[in-house]
């Protein structure tokens, strides 16, 4: 009789763990996954930022809450800022920028690529084992119809395999791809940035007046701006640098890179290797063969789609130019810049308004007019197109769930509320939360000045019209002006309720089409 085999406690906990991987990978939601994530590394980002000094103790340490609220912000690259940003120490602004980083957009993406990889070579080892086609490649043979030779039978399971290697393949190869780019363009931003503030003495004297590293300001900025987050190490954002449009101009690219033009800058990529490689996979990628079809991956657009979106990105940005130079060209917050600076600060605030919230001029010194256009851009998903054509992305060949799991999906969406519905609920309860701050403070506590706060937290922006102590109705002579969104004077159940509004801005693709059941005819 052999001796017998005592599993040891590491084994048994690697299997739990892998078990445990498989259950998330094949059974639990996408949702659940992505709310997971931003939750524990909310909870990671706060428990560090707890942890770790302050810059100074000459101020009162933030609150736990506001704490929380700086996570959250940060983790769904949000930017409601609730404390003061030259308060946080050089270890928690490079905290900052490994959550907003972690909680970027490519960055999630590249997750899910790398999800959707391991899902294929998983089922490609099941069905190694099995040594069966798939189920979809068995049917069952009318009486008047010929039998398939076996050979025929053998070459379509050897096609059948071919198409999983494939997949797997292909998801590997975008993955490295989106990988390149993400590296590439934060390597490129980062060095760009550096040597500007080398060079130029006078914004490098800014960053030197406030005690902050330029290698700090660099990688904070590039990450924040290319993840959409719209922090900044400076307590007056990128207000402090709006006389220098070169560095402005340096940020500026990082907005659209990371997100609104993503897809056009990934398949400009994705063309510009196959020219290099003539790899027949990169290819299939631009074409939306089955493959990279079952792949799935969002960003990766059709052709037609992403030239649409191109030019409905352009012609966003240039309303929005147009306009802000037509109200705001002889307005407080652009004097004393030349005209280019104007042109430049003007361009840049347009650019920023969609999705990444930096500002070089105090949003509560904006005519009204361009606010509510704002809160239009700022509501629209980043991917919204002026489309005058069939979307062939929609027609693609792939997987598609059986009819009883499509029409339970259905079913489900269909009871969904839409978003407009979700931020009226979420408008009202603040509203009810800070009910007698807009009684007492009406001017900063305005309701377009809560629809401000609350469409830029589920826009994942940042805009915030701030506080000003000079703006109260009745004086109080104990108050401060900060440098804080006006997020940051709201009670605990208004934080609260903003941070749910974050978490359900940076999850929004998931009930985009939610309201279906309600007719309005």
């Amino acid at each position: 009789m052999g001796p017998l085999h005592v599993p040891s406690s590491s084994s048994q906990h690697s299997s739990r763990l892998q078990r445990l991987y498989h259950l998330l990978l094949f059974h639990v939601h996408p949702f659940w996954i992505q709310l997971l994530y931003f939750f524990f590394i909310s909870l990671f980002g706060f428990l560090m930022l707890k942890a770790l000094p302050m810059k100074t103790t000459m101020v009162p340490r933030p609150s736990d809450l506001d704490l929380v609220f700086t996570s959250v912000s940060a983790t769904t690259v949000s930017s409601m800022v609730a404390v003061e940003m030259e308060s946080f120490s050089n270890s928690q602004l490079l905290l900052l920028t490994l959550l907003m980083l972690l909680g970027g957009e490519v960055f999630t993406s590249m997750l899910g690529l790398h999800f959707t990889y391991t899902k294929s070579k998983k089922r490609e080892a099941a069905d190694d084992l099995d040594g069966k086609p798939p189920p979809s490649s068995l049917e069952l043979t009318p009486m008047d119809v010929a039998v398939v030779p076996a050979v025929a039978i053998d070459q379509m399971e050897l096609g059948f395999k071919t198409q999983r290697d494939h997949t797997s393949s292909i998801a590997r190869l975008l993955t490295l791809i989106v990988l390149g780019y993400h590296v590439v363009v934060h390597l490129a931003g980062y060095t760009l940035i550096l040597v500007y503030l080398s060079v130029v003495a006078g914004a490098r004297a800014v960053l030197a007046g406030k005690r902050i590293s330029a290698h700090t300001f660099s990688i904070f900025t590039v990450v924040s701006t290319f993840a959409n987050a719209g922090f900044v190490a400076t307590n007056e954002g990128m207000v402090s640098f709006r006389s220098f449009p070169g560095l402005l101009l340096l940020v500026m690219p990082h907005v659209l890179l990371g997100n609104t033009l993503f897809p056009v800058f990934l398949r400009l990529a994705i063309g510009a290797l196959g020219r290099a490689t003539r790899r027949p996979e990169l290819g299939e990628l631009l074409r939306g063969g089955p493959a990279a079809a079952a792949v799935g991956y969002d960003h990766l657009l059709p052709g037609a789609r992403t030239g649409f979106l191109a030019l409905t990105a352009a012609a966003f940005v240039a309303a929005q130019l147009v306009l802000f130079c037509a109200m705001e060209w002889g307005s407080d917050g652009l004097r004393g810049l030349t005209a280019y600076q104007k042109l430049v600060a003007a361009l840049f605030m347009s650019v920023n308004s969609r999705h990444a919230g930096e500002m070089v001029v105090d949003l509560a010194t904006v005519s009204s007019a361009i606010v509510v256009l704002y809160v239009v851009m700022m509501y629209l998903p980043p991917y919204t197109t002026f489309l005058p054509v069939i979307d062939g992305h929609q027609q693609q060949s792939g997987p598609q769930p059986d009819n009883k799991k499509r029409s339970s999906r259905s079913i489900w969406q269909k009871l969904l509320m839409s978003p407009l519905s979700c931020l009226a609920i979420f408008i009202i309860v603040i509203c009810i939360t800070e009910r007698r701050q807009i009684a007492d403070d009406p001017v900063n506590f305005s309701v377009l000045n809560i629809v401000v706060e609350v469409i830029s937290a589920y826009g994942n922006v940042g805009f915030s019209t701030g506080y000003s102590c000079g703006r109260q109705v009745r004086p109080d002579g104990s108050c401060r002006d900060s440098w804080v969104g006006l997020s940051g004077r709201w009670s605990r159940e208004g934080k609260l309720t903003l941070m749910a509004v974050m978490f359900y801005g940076r999850l929004k693709k998931f009930s985009m089409h939610g309201g279906q059941a309600w007719k309005l005819d």
